[in-house]
């Protein structure tokens, strides 16, 4: 899991002493925790036959990310470190189960959709990660930022290959047509489990070719 994160230290002039963007930076493009550190591969593969369900599943992940990051900082003081693990657990599964009781109060069909996907939210990597590597050692506003960056860093992705996969696997995106059924041929390929291995792959390959070389891969 990797640890890349700015120095500790303490929100003062500017968003968290001028280092509050550095972080939104390194979450969101230069260390992203699916196209870098490959986190979170699961739902990725597992939700991203629609693009309504994968912005549903960044929004959770972003919700749950922030909020756990944001309890687990503020209780990082009077946390004894044996049972630190624990009460980063119950803080994660809190913030998942409060999303979980919003879909299904106010968005059904996509609870249903989801099925356990939010719920395992709470083993996922990227959270706990955040949790563990950066708001134990942060304050507060910083690592909020730090979980908003890497949850957004997530959606992102999930949203591109979503969309992608939707567009060509139907020819719909939010269920309006896009690709004609005259001239195209939906590759259901796309909506299967392969589809969604191939969509990652390709996604992943764009997204570090946009991002160029490592620091230490250009001192080689």
């Amino acid at each position: 899991m990797a640890n890349n994160q700015p120095p500790i230290v303490p929100c003062s002039k500017g968003l968290c002493g001028g280092r509050g963007l550095l972080t939104l930076k390194q979450g969101a493009w230069s260390n992203n925790p699916l196209a870098i550190q490959m986190l979170g591969i699961c739902s990725a593969l597992a939700v991203t036959n629609r693009l309504e369900s994968s912005l549903v599943m960044g929004a959770a992940l972003i919700f749950v990310c922030a909020g756990s990051s944001l309890f687990v900082s503020l209780l990082r003081k009077y946390t004894p470190h044996r049972i630190r693990m624990i009460v980063e657990v119950a803080i994660i599964a809190t913030f998942v189960i409060l999303f979980d009781e919003f879909l299904k109060a106010f968005y059904w069909d996509m609870s249903k959709q989801l099925g356990p996907y939010v719920g395992l939210i709470i083993t996922n990597c990227i959270v706990m990660g955040r949790a563990e590597a950066f708001a134990l050692q942060n304050p507060p506003l910083l690592s909020v930022i730090d979980g908003v960056a890497n949850g957004l860093g997530y959606a992102v992705i999930l949203a591109v290959i979503g969309f992608f996969r939707e567009l060509f696997g139907s020819g719909q995106v939010f269920g309006c047509v896009v690709l004609g059924s005259q001239w195209y041929t939906p590759n259901q390929l796309m909506i299967l489990a392969p589809g969604a291995f191939l969509a990652l792959g390709i996604v992943i390959a764009v997204f570090n070719a946009l991002k160029g070389p490592q620091p230490e891969e250009k001192n080689k």
